[in-house]
């Protein structure tokens, strides 16, 4: 049992790189195009100018579906609100271009912790990631090896798991906003304590000079034992792919895609992370796909699952805060790009410190957060004080963590400039795809 935690912990982790790679050649598409950044000023232009001051009337006389309900309404704007959303966003690009996973995992707890509602960052959180993919023209040849039938597919069950999920985080907002919260921060501490557990073990396996991991990449193509089961399973209609990787292909029920679909959309919706982590670990272990496919399925979906969810079931109903959107989507842009050139000049092990302490900051963030909601909702009994006080601890080391990482790879970059100055330019900066690769790097040096 523990080995297949650990095996599903590796591909969580391989999902989460495929992302990072994305959200890079994202930010390189958008930087390296005069068009594309004249549609991003064209998208920052309601918030420079001060935003549209629709919500100033609270929402009155607007129709419930447009955000009149909840009166926080796509163009609300104050200057604090933008620059923390940029500081977010710099941060999570910071994380993903450095350690090459993980910065999309501390946004919700971020704004959550700033006092957003939970519902309302995972609605945003979708949203900047539709607007970079959007911007970044992700659909192209690059994305990897798609199987259409596969994609179409996985494609159904995703956005009806997406509709789902959005219809419960509206369902449990409605009953009472406290419990949408406290839904949402469960969810979040238990997928971030499942990955700061083995994060934590990898990382002080590789201090004492024990082997990271089983090489992963050699079995990629395999079809795991789980794999050979679902695909022996005739159910029509039977679906042929990876014909680029064995000869004739491999045949799967696209009920098994549905299925997986419905898992992926719904955590997607519920998370607001775009569901990618999931995709690995249930492509190449649960169906037996080989990586490279997994890898251009998983882009195809996050980019259709994320402008679905976000504009249907969340900014359709004012969840959708317009001016953290911009804000985050600005700060990664320009996050991944010095987060990606900082991983020439610092050790692997180094990065992989990073993650472990970068995930463990959010699970604790999240773990802090429940007493006062258990609280509020009479589910234990704790003082408002110590609620009060369990939360500022846990926001207070959340935003000590990150921020301190954020200066430490803003001065690892400026006093290494020399270095990185002789290196390729931005178009061109790698980012970490494997963590076992950097680590060799190192103990070359």
């Amino acid at each position: 049992m523990s080995s297949f935690f650990r095996d599903f912990y590796q591909l969580m982790l391989k999902g989460s790189q495929a992302h990072a790679r994305w959200e890079l050649e994202m930010s390189t598409n958008i930087l390296g195009s005069r068009k594309r950044q004249v549609v991003l000023l064209l998208l920052l232009l309601p918030i420079l100018i001060g935003g549209i001051a629709i919500a100033a009337g609270g929402g009155t006389g607007l129709p419930n579906m447009l955000g009149g309900k909840s009166a926080y309404m796509p163009s609300h704007y104050t200057n604090l609100i933008f620059f923390a959303s940029v500081f977010v966003g710099l941060c999570a690009g910071l994380i993903t271009g450095c350690i090459g996973a993980g910065g999309g995992f501390i946004i919700a707890p971020a704004l959550m912790s700033a006092g957003v509602k939970g519902i309302l960052a995972v609605g945003t959180d979708l949203f900047h990631i539709f607007a970079k993919a959007i911007m970044g023209s992700v659909l192209h040849r690059k994305m990897g090896n798609i199987s259409i039938s596969l994609a179409v597919n996985f494609l159904i069950g995703s956005l009806i798991g997406a509709t789902l999920g959005g219809m419960l985080n509206r369902y449990l907002y409605d009953l009472n906003p406290v419990l949408s919260d406290l839904f949402i921060t469960m969810v979040y501490v238990f997928i971030l304590g499942f990955l700061s557990f083995y994060a934590l073990t990898d990382y002080f396996k590789a201090r004492r000079g024990e082997a990271f991991a089983k090489n992963k990449a050699s079995r990629a193509e395999d079809v795991s034992p789980m794999g050979q089961k679902i695909q022996s399973v005739n159910i029509p209609p039977m679906l042929t792919f990876d014909q680029g990787v064995t000869p004739g292909g491999r045949k799967i029920s696209a009920v098994f895609l549905w299925g997986s679909g419905l898992l992926v959309g719904a955590a997607a919706a519920i998370m607001g992370v775009g569901g990618g982590f999931l995709t690995f670990p249930i492509f190449v272990y649960g169906l037996g796909v080989s990586s490279m496919t997994t890898v251009g399925t998983d882009i195809f979906q996050i980019v259709f699952t994320a402008g679905y969810t976000s504009i249907s079931q969340y900014a359709i109903y004012g969840f959708v805060f317009y001016t953290l959107a911009m804000g985050m989507l600005l700060g990664s842009l320009i996050g991944v790009q010095v987060g990606s050139l900082v991983t020439k000049v610092v050790p692997g092990v180094q990065i992989r410190g990073f993650f472990a302490l970068a995930v463990t900051a959010g699970f604790i963030n999240r773990f802090f957060a429940m007493p006062s909601k258990l609280n509020s909702m009479d589910y234990i009994q704790i003082s408002k004080e110590t609620g009060a006080m369990l939360d500022l601890i846990g926001n207070s080391l959340f935003f000590l963590v990150i921020g301190a990482f954020a200066v430490w790879v803003f001065y690892v970059f400026f006093t290494h400039l020399k270095d990185l100055k002789f290196e390729d330019s931005l178009s061109s900066a790698p980012i970490l795809t494997d963590l076992k690769l950097k680590e060799a790097k190192s103990e070359g040096q």
